[in-house]
Formats: structure tokens, C-alpha cells, sequence
């Protein structure tokens, strides 16, 4: 047993150890050294990353909207690490640029922004922030904007894509159609009037467009039937005007002037009164595309379609009336003007927008 033994232990004992080759010790050095840059790189990033939603929880803690300039928009915007989404109204409120569209989309914006930071689901994934043409110069020039209002979503990872842009001209800046677009492009949805806001355990948080409250339209209401009320009342004796056909015809024109001018497509849309473009002043009353339209030019409309009913109305006149025939063709000529100049001007309108109107037939 200790002869067979003997051997064996000649053999382990000539084996020789194995080593690394000398030449793998630099790049085991070199590798420790990159992960421990990358780890530092890492935590390096994520205390930034830290400081940056730190600072933009304070800052809408005081304001649910905060302002930036060039700077602040390179920092906490354009220059990553980012986990939120930050929606941003490039706007030109200065009293000497004279916008009133930006004003009004400003009030609109202070709505939406206020019902997500005082709503329960108020968390630091999503920010609304307003760059003023006046306070951000090189913002607009790097981003080659020309107008104001817009609304744009800067994502958490990569650059803004086209549907990051809202289509103001289309749509119209109301709270709720800002609401909508934000679902479309964030985590938080929109559904019936709220925000809905998807958690990692797929439990939606409604949150309520809340806006202040307005008697405007109660007053105007409970003046309409005082002043109705007070009117039958002093005519209580004398009701026949009830039944006047012509004021009842006045009455049916009015609404059928103010539903064919667009008006209903305004209440529901909320578009501007008009566009002045900032560079060169110019106001522009009617929009260039088929789907959208100004306020102003309903009233245009309005006023057109007006102007023709009484050349119709004329026309019909002096056909039917028994008069004086030198003062008939008067009449017939002052309605055949009124329709054909105004008809004319409304064509020229209808064919501009290409495709006419997005609430009204087509005339082709």
C-alpha cells in the first residue's frame, strides 16, 4: 500500500501551479477601472437627475406653471438626464406685442395646469412650464418658432416628434383639448372631463378639469327673462305682438345667421379671435385651412350671410309689391347689388379655405 502510494505522490508533487499570463493584468486593471468610472458615472447622473426634479417640485410647489429662459430651458429641457415629461407654452405675453390670443390660451393653460397640481394624483413625472418671447429669444430662434401661442411636449427620453406639437389652429387652446393632446402623448389620460393616471398597478386616478366658477351666464339668463317678463307685463293688455310674423321671422334669421356662421363650432373648439403674426404685425381674420376658422370670421360670415338675405328679401319686394315702378327698380336694383357683391366676397372666402367650411356644407 505505501510502495503503490509513493508514486503518486511524486507525481502531484512534480506538477508545476499555473499562472495568468503577465500580459492580462493590465486589462484586468483597465476593466476595474471603466466599471468603477461607470458606477461613479451612474450615481453621478442619478444625483443630478435627483437636484433637477428637486428643483422643478419646488418650483411648481409656488406656481403650478414656472417661467424659464435660455438657460433654465437647456437645463432642466434639452440637456438629459430626464424621466419627466414637461409641457411648455411658448407664448409672447408682453403688453407691447399686443396678443390677445396669447392671453386667452394663457388662461386656459392656468386652468389645466392647476387641476393636475392640486389634483391627488399630483406626482413628478409630468410639468408645465411657459417660455416668453421676451425672456427666451434664443429658445424661439433654436427651435425655429414664428408664432405664438404653442404648445409643446418635450418627452422624458428622445426629442419631440411631430405630434409633440399641439395644433393649436385646429383644435383650439381649451383646457379640456389641451387635456386630450396631453393623453394622447403622455401617461396621464383623459377620459369624460378628467385626467386619468395610469400606475404601476393599473389603477386610473381621476382627476377633474376644474375650472372657476362663471355667473356671467346665470346673469345674462336671469336679465333675458326679467327683461321678457317686464316687457309682457307692461303689455298685458295688448298681446298681439305675440303673434307678429315678421318678428318671429327676425327671431328664426338670427339663429340660423349665428348657427351657419360657425358660431357652435367656436363654443365647442374655443379658437382665437384672430392671428397676428409677431414679426410683422399683420392680423390675419380668416384661417388659410378648410379645418378651422377665427372668431372674427364667423362674424364675417355672419354679416355676409346677412347682407344677402336682405338683397333677397328686396329682391322679393320689389317683384311682389304694387308701388311706384321707378321706386320698385330701386329696390330691385339695391337687393341685386347687395347679393351679388356680397355672394361674390363670400365665394372668394369659400374657395380660399379649399374645401369650405368644417361645420357648414361645401360649395364647389
Amino acid at each position: 500500500m505505501g510502495a503503490r502510494g509513493a508514486p503518486s505522490r511524486r507525481r502531484q508533487s512534480g506538477r508545476r501551479p499555473r499562472y495568468l499570463p503577465t500580459g492580462s493584468f493590465p486589462f484586468l486593471l483597465l476593466l476595474l477601472l471603466l466599471c468603477i468610472q461607470l458606477g461613479g458615472g451612474q450615481k453621478k447622473k442619478e444625483n443630478l437627475l435627483a437636484e433637477k426634479v428637486e428643483q422643478l417640485m419646488e418650483w411648481s410647489s409656488r406656481r403650478s406653471i414656472f417661467r424659464m429662459n435660455g438657460d433654465k430651458f437647456r437645463k432642466f429641457i434639452k440637456t438629459p438626464p430626464r424621466n419627466y415629461s414637461m409641457i411648455v407654452m411658448f407664448t409672447a405675453l408682453q403688453p407691447q406685442r399686443q396678443c390677445s390670443v396669447c392671453r386667452q390660451a394663457n388662461e386656459e393653460y392656468q386652468i389645466l395646469a392647476n387641476s393636475w397640481r392640486y389634483s391627488s394624483a399630483f406626482c413628478n413625472k409630468l410639468f408645465f412650464s411657459m417660455v416668453d418671447y421676451d425672456e427666451g429669444t434664443d429658445v424661439f430662434q433654436q427651435l425655429n418658432m414664428n408664432s405664438a401661442p404653442t404648445f409643446m411636449h418635450f418627452p422624458p427620453k428622445g426629442r419631440p416628434k411631430r405630434a409633440d406639437t399641439f395644433d393649436l389652429q385646429r383644435i383650439g387652446f381649451a383646457a379640456e383639448q389641451l387635456a386630450k393632446w396631453i393623453a394622447d402623448r403622455t401617461d396621464v389620460h383623459f377620459l369624460y372631463g378628467t385626467f386619468l393616471l395610469a400606475s404601476r398597478k393599473l389603477h386610473l386616478i381621476a382627476i377633474r378639469v376644474f375650472r372657476p366658477p362663471n355667473y356671467s351666464g346665470t346673469i345674462a339668463l336671469a336679465l333675458l327673462v326679467s327683461l321678457v317678463g317686464g316687457l309682457l307685463y307692461l303689455r298685458r293688455n295688448n298681446l298681439e305682438f305675440i303673434y307678429n310674423k315678421t318678428g318671429w321671422a327676425m327671431v328664426s334669421l338670427c339663429i340660423v345667421f349665428a348657427m351657419t356662421s360657425g358660431q357652435m363650432w367656436n363654443h365647442i373648439r374655443g379658437p382665437p379671435y384672430a392671428h397676428k403674426n409677431p414679426h410683422n404685425g399683420q392680423v390675419s381674420y380668416i384661417h388659410g385651412s378648410s379645418q378651422a376658422q377665427f372668431v372674427a370670421e364667423s362674424h364675417i360670415i355672419l354679416l355676409l350671410n346677412a347682407a344677402i338675405t336682405m338683397g333677397m328679401v328686396l329682391l322679393n319686394e320689389a317683384a311682389t309689391s304694387k308701388g311706384d315702378v321707378g321706386k320698385r327698380r330701386i329696390i330691385c336694383l339695391v337687393g341685386l347689388g347687395l347679393v351679388v357683391f356680397f355672394f361674390s366676397f363670400l365665394l372668394s372666402i369659400f374657395r380660399s379655405k379649399y374645401h369650405g367650411y368644417p361645420y357648414s356644407f361645401l360649395i364647389k
